[in-house]
């Protein structure tokens, strides 16, 4: 099974220049190949019969020029020739709809480089201390210093990685473990256990904002100690930013309040990420069927929308509450907690799924009745027909586990693209990540049957 690991790096002072020469090379190339698409593709879409498209390809060489880009022909070509392949094989994704168009890579103090087998080799030296050595045999920075804080197989390839001035070294390897079983195999597994097993062996998984997980009758929540480094970092971020706002661009006290300012970044980043290893930890540990709520964090944290009235004046719309309530989900990092807990199960042989979110919090675990007013506050739950008291979010978990069992015992549920549980339409609904080009309403860069591609000039971009 393929497994990834992320080691911290500690490159000498000549090492760091040199890889973000390296670094800065290789987003020379990817916003060239960027120019050069959207140019061809204007081009054709302009002068060109229809049926005609433009050329897409994983070509770089004519980007080094003597004149024009000299510093090009003191990178590793295999760096230049590995940057277009991930722009090409970017953009096929994008013609699959799998993602968005590749766009251009501003200049930021975060990078990153792909090394083929090429441009890398894992020595174990006689102090039993495996070093890595970066670079061809005329360009190279020699052995670059890593953490090795676990054992690890050797890769094929391997990103080095730039974040607010540190640098990382990740890969991913073959750990010789057996493939996991694929998510439809899980489903047809639990398909034949009884319902008393289930209900044993599923734990439902309710998010939330008071309560950040409530899985079952145990409530997990950050430490009185995350809560107060996150929140301490929070009053820090908003002084810098004031302070970066009344300070000159480009000037060395700017500069300085940016690193200081991605630095507690950082630090509420870390946190999430403890917080999300820790609880899909424990939901791994407890049950062998997570059941989650499909939620759709990115609709959810959308801005508030505008409100006029017929004279066009604008009228209050609680902007400002729901740029807390947003802020308040995006700081507890729901997707990532689902995201973890999916590969520890995974690696573990326990089966990871999803069921539709709507009127989970208004639905009595009791008698199943749905209605508003059975949840009047945040935390109080009393069904308003069978008289049913309970937690909020503990009946809202109890409602994620009852659904999850009464679709597993289904005989006509199926798996979507993103592993949620429904019923008569199993396999048949895709998400819509990103829109292809031809629905988007512009002509799709795929060959159709009878169309002709006609070479175009290289002209200058």
């Amino acid at each position: 099974m393929l497994t990834g690991i992320k080691l911290r790096s500690n490159p000498t002072a000549s090492q760091r220049e040199k890889l973000s020469r390296w670094m800065g090379c290789a987003r020379v190339i990817w916003n060239a190949k960027c120019d050069e698409e959207r140019y061809y593709r204007t081009f054709a879409r302009k002068y060109y019969p229809v049926g005609t498209y433009a050329p897409v390809d994983q070509t770089a060489a004519h980007f080094k020029d003597a004149e024009l880009t000299p510093w090009l022909s003191e990178c590793p070509s295999q760096i230049i020739r590995n940057t277009a392949v991930n722009w090409y094989n970017t953009y096929r994704k994008f013609l699959k709809g799998v993602c968005g168009r590749p766009k251009r890579h501003p200049k930021t103090d975060r990078a990153s480089i792909y090394l083929t087998r090429e441009l890398f080799r894992f020595d174990h030296c006689a102090d039993g201390v495996t070093r890595l050595f970066i670079g061809t045999k005329t360009n190279n920075i020699g052995y670059l210093s890593i953490k090795n804080h676990a054992t690890y197989n050797l890769p094929n390839s391997l990103y080095i990685r730039k974040e607010r001035g540190q640098y990382f070294v990740s890969f991913c390897y073959e750990d010789g473990k057996p493939e996991a079983a694929s998510y439809t195999d899980d489903l047809a597994m639990l398909a034949g256990a009884d319902r008393t097993w289930l209900e044993e062996n599923t734990i439902g998984v309710d998010r939330g904002v008071a309560v950040p997980v409530q899985a079952g009758d145990l409530a997990l929540d950050y430490l009185p100690s995350q809560k107060h480094h996150t929140a301490r970092a929070g009053r820090y971020i908003k002084r810098l930013q004031r302070r970066l706002a009344r300070q000159q661009k480009g000037s060395n006290r700017r500069n300085r309040s940016r690193q200081r300012l991605s630095g507690y970044h950082a630090q509420r980043a870390n946190i999430r990420t403890d917080f999300a290893h820790q609880t899909s930890r424990t939901l791994v540990n407890g049950a062998r069927v997570i059941v989650f709520e499909a939620l759709k964090t990115q609709r959810m944290t959308r801005r508030a929308k505008l409100k006029q009235d017929e004279s066009g004046r604008y009228l209050p719309n609680q902007r400002k509450a729901k740029s807390g309530l947003n802020a308040a989900i995006l700081n507890i990092g729901w997707h990532r907690i689902e995201l973890f807990t999916k590969y520890k199960a995974k690696a573990e042989g326990k089966a990871c799924f999803r069921v539709p979110a709507p009127y989970t919090s208004q639905e009595c675990a009791t008698c199943g009745y749905t209605h508003p007013d059975n949840r009047r506050t945040q935390d109080a739950f009393v069904c308003v027909s069978c008289g049913h008291s309970d937690n909020a979010d503990r009946n809202a978990a109890r409602i994620i586990k009852k659904r999850a069992i009464e679709l597993i015992l289904h005989p006509g549920t199926g798996l979507t693209n993103d592993n949620e549980l429904v019923t008569g339409r199993g396999d048949q609904r895709k998400t819509s990540k990103a829109k292809s080009p031809a629905r988007n309403g512009q002509r799709s860069v795929k060959k159709e049957k009878g169309s002709t591609t006609l070479p175009l000039e290289a002209l200058p971009l």
